[in-house]
């Protein structure tokens, strides 16, 4: 997952380091991926093989377990620490679900063995969108339902804002525009894409709310042109003062744009 603008191996340390409390602070990815989810009730898909990638602790697997219980699902993240959460959390015995720690970009699955890919918030960290998609119309099977959820570029609008009344280095990833990902889809070979957007919403009573659960998920700023010191307290304090000014009946809000897109991969 790694790019120009995104440092591949801070990530993995980011969520390795983050995987024992990323269910604490993970509200709005639940929220997400149950959104995302329900969007399966409109097909009719009956996956024998599914793929969960960028499965992180495994909600998305659990909630996929109980829809088609007798699937195999196979979990697969970059870091490592995370799928070691997930199997703690998995069941016990008889289970059908296999741990692969990868690249979304090179995928270690055979030509046309999956059925079902569904990635929840996880293409935000993959800066090569085509060689993404590629790699997963290449696993799927003729016809496979590729379905995702990611974040559009005005996400955490209020804390770059906020951010850049402090100073001029980059804080806040930046994230792909929805027509950018639709058109990736496209030129991967997916057919029929259809893509949504909305806005979610959380609020937090003062801004480090906010910071701890960015933390807590391992969603730090990882571009490669971000400052590597840590902050101090006058910097914190004058992020506090920035963000006061977008504070509404008594909370401060940070918004999310979610892009939610399924696709059908190539007839071969």
């Amino acid at each position: 997952m790694n790019s120009p603008d995104l440092d591949a191996r801070a990530i993995r340390r980011s969520f390795d380091a983050a995987a024992a409390s990323y269910d604490l602070h993970a509200a709005l990815q639940r929220e997400v991926a149950d959104r995302l989810l329900a969007r399966l009730d409109f097909t009719t898909v009956k996956p024998a093989v599914i793929l969960d990638l960028g499965a992180g602790t495994g909600y998305c697997t659990g909630l996929l377990e109980r829809r088609w219980p007798r699937a195999q699902i196979v979990l697969a993240d970059l870091a490592p620490a995370m799928l070691a959460t997930a199997r703690r959390g998995g069941p016990r015995f008889f289970s059908k679900r296999h741990y692969v720690c990868t690249d979304a970009r090179a995928l270690p699955f055979a030509p046309g063995s999956v059925d079902l890919i569904v990635s929840s918030l996880t293409l935000q960290w993959c800066e090569d969108l085509g060689a993404v998609f590629t790699d997963c119309a290449r696993a799927l099977k003729p016809g496979g339902l590729l379905l995702f959820s990611t974040l559009g570029p005005d996400t955490l609008r209020e804390l770059r804002a906020a951010w850049a009344a402090v100073d001029d280095a980059p804080h806040v990833n930046r994230f792909h525009d929805m027509h950018i990902v639709g058109d990736a889809l496209i030129h991967s070979g997916f057919s029929s894409p259809v893509m949504e957007r909305e806005d979610l919403t959380v609020t937090y009573a003062e801004v480090l709310g906010l910071m701890r659960d960015l933390k807590g998920i391992g969603a730090h700023n990882t571009h490669q042109q971000r400052a590597r010191a840590l902050y101090g307290r006058r910097q914190l304090a004058r992020l506090a003062e920035a963000y006061e000014r977008f504070r509404r009946d008594g909370l401060l809000p940070a918004t999310y744009e979610t892009i939610y897109g399924h696709a059908w991969a190539p007839q071969r």
